[in-house]
């Protein structure tokens, strides 16, 4: 049975190996101390908030909430900036149980609800969020300005 609940300093040496394969999976090169370090560096800074899915106590999924607020509306909500699920386990409900925890966190938090965005050639994911209540925006273009001068990843 799977259980959802919010990552745990134990969990962080399972959790940065399934945030690496995330990574791996998005075209970056392996870092697993970058990975660790990184986590670490978020939840004990409270940065992000982290789900994790256990099956007998091993991490086999995650996802990962970012604080945003929305000054036109000047209310909070969360960007749910990463969800993964590790290969062997996936088509078992975990990414729904995932997101569902993240959806009770904005209830809970009383943020006015939950940005996501997907590369539009991730068929799961794009055929998963809209059966889990997202609607993809049709009113906004989002833009992005990469610092040239920021270390590369």
């Amino acid at each position: 049975m799977i259980q959802i609940q919010r990552a745990q300093n134990t969990h962080l040496n399972e959790l940065a190996q399934l945030f690496d394969a995330y990574r791996v999976f998005y075209r970056k090169e392996s870092n697993l101390d970058g990975a660790k370090c990184f986590l670490s560096d978020r939840m004990d800074k409270k940065e992000s908030i982290i789900f994790v899915a256990l099956l007998k106590n091993e991490v086999v999924g995650f996802t990962q909430l970012y604080p945003l607020f929305s000054s036109t509306n000047m209310t909070p909500l969360w960007l749910l900036n990463d969800l993964y699920v590790a290969k062997q386990h996936r088509g078992n409900q975990i990414s729904k149980g995932l997101i569902k925890a993240a959806q009770e966190h904005c209830k809970i938090t009383k943020a006015n609800g939950i940005s996501l965005e997907t590369e539009k050639n991730n068929v799961p994911g794009n055929a998963l969020y809209p059966k889990m209540g997202f609607a993809r925006d049709q009113e906004h273009n989002y833009y992005f300005w990469e610092n040239p001068i920021a270390p590369s990843s």
